[in-house]
């Protein structure tokens, strides 16, 4: 059956008309496919790329089943970075509000004791790191009691950032019943692997490869030297003109290089660490949000997680190591069917990788090329005239008409006789001689009397 609404998924009324006011009005297809599944209580195993609305398709029926009378924690929301922690946060209250669900974000780097007093306060859905949630289950200070819905966000990140060992103890301590819902854009081996212990009878639902990526992405690369990466990536820039643009290396020691050059090319451009502290993370990703620099440089490390709302454009200034990487770093822009650009920057060696995510994804990456500062199709180069060859004169077969205003023709004009060739030279040879006279006389009169100077040559 084809879902074209809310509506028929069972949503309330009151969440249509909050999805509306952000214009979501249709469910999209990991929506429609996972919303019922999870309302039905089941294991669910969505494969679904980021910017698909896979957030509101875990959070809107998660939201449905708690009981605001109840105070006590009900469902539990596992990310594996603080930045993603505390979008759903964002999203739970937007969408929980009228209900009066309270939530509480619980992330590594905050304040413990500050999370502490929250906890007094109740909340129903707890959403937060592996690590800290793990340290405050273990010292009895998250009751788990109550517990029924465990989603796990991402789970592939979480796993690869060693945290395997969290989420087994977190989902251990909870309900024997309770529901497991495990999201990601890749799916591993250790995610199998988990799945196949701890869930019963799951309901996989999984995203065509042409889906991997979100559909209103384009995918384009450019071939340059690798010295001169920074100018074409300000070429790009001037051209996109984009509000907020994201720029990924490989390397971390590379972040503050490419934020330098980029400065001195007159782009404004910070930079983002993964080894940050929360502040200094936080307040770069405020002034980033706030539009108070174009550019935002970054590992992959260090942009897991991220959303910015109005990014549009993804460059990779080196290439992602693997196509996984490939699908997280254009996650980032595109989101909920919004148009977005991801753009990759290699080297002539580099051409390989593209063609193998072009492959892997059956996603097509256009190779593209900088000419008049313009992005264009290889062979679509403006035509240029290397040479230029004057035309040539046509003589006119007719009389020229004479008038007022026009000059006399040539046949008017009297033509003078033009002297020989003997009594040419016989002029030049005077000329010459008496030149050398003059010149003899100067070397003479040097250093003479004034009266002497003065003397008439003998005649």
């Amino acid at each position: 059956m084809n879902i074209t609404s809310f509506d028929e998924l069972g949503i309330p009324i009151e969440m249509i008309n909050k999805l509306a006011e952000f214009e979501i009005k249709v469910p999209s297809p990991v929506q429609a496919e996972v919303i019922p599944a999870v309302l039905q209580r089941k294991d669910v195993l969505a494969h679904s790329q980021t910017g698909t609305g896979k957030t509101l398709a875990y959070l809107l029926p998660m939201l449905m089943g708690i009981d605001p009378e109840m105070k006590s924690i009900q469902k539990l929301i596992i990310a594996p970075t603080q930045e993603l922690a505390m979008q759903i946060v964002r999203e739970s209250e937007r969408y929980g509000e009228q209900s009066g669900v309270r939530v509480l974000a619980l992330i590594g780097g905050a304040s413990t004791k500050r999370q502490l007093e929250k906890l007094r306060l109740h909340p129903q859905l707890i959403v937060g790191t592996p690590g800290r949630i793990r340290e405050l289950v273990e010292t009895r200070k998250v009751k788990m009691h109550n517990v029924n819905s465990i989603v796990v966000d991402e789970v592939d990140q979480v796993f690869q950032l060693g945290a395997a060992g969290d989420v087994s103890k977190i989902i251990r301590s909870a309900m024997r019943d309770r529901q497991l819902v495990f999201l990601s854009a890749t799916i591993s081996k250790e995610s199998a692997d988990l799945v196949s212990r701890e869930m019963k009878e799951p309901v996989l639902i999984g995203i065509a490869p042409e889906q991997m990526t979100a559909s209103g992405l384009e995918h384009y690369y450019f071939i340059t030297e690798e010295r001169d990466k920074p100018d074409v990536l300000r070429r790009l820039i001037r051209h996109y003109n984009p509000e907020k643009a994201l720029v990924f290396v490989n390397a971390t020691d590379d972040i503050a290089v490419v934020e330098a050059k980029m400065n001195h090319l007159g782009i404004s451009t910070q930079a983002l660490y993964g080894d940050a502290n929360k502040l200094a993370r936080s307040g770069v990703l405020d002034r980033f949000r706030k539009g108070k620099f174009k550019l935002l440089v970054a590992s992959d490390l260090a942009a897991r997680g991220l959303d910015i709302e109005g990014l549009t454009l993804v460059v990779n200034y080196d290439p992602p190591v693997d196509s996984e990487h490939y699908v997280h770093r254009a996650g980032r822009t595109g989101r909920m069917g919004r148009s977005g650009i991801v753009l990759s920057i290699v080297t002539d060696r580099q051409t390989f990788i593209i063609k193998k995510f072009t492959k892997e994804l059956h996603t097509p990456i256009g190779l593209r090329i900088m000419s008049s500062g313009k992005v264009i199709k290889p062979g679509e180069e403006i035509p240029r005239n290397t040479t230029y060859t004057k035309p040539a004169k046509m003589e006119s077969t007719e009389p020229k008409q004479s008038s007022k205003n026009t000059v006399l023709s040539v046949a008017s004009v009297p033509v003078l006789p033009t002297p020989s060739a003997e009594v040419s030279r016989k002029s030049n040879r005077a000329a010459t001689g008496a030149s050398k006279s003059e010149r003899e006389r100067v070397r003479k009169n040097k250093g003479a009397p004034k009266w002497l100077k003065n003397k008439p040559p003998r005649s």
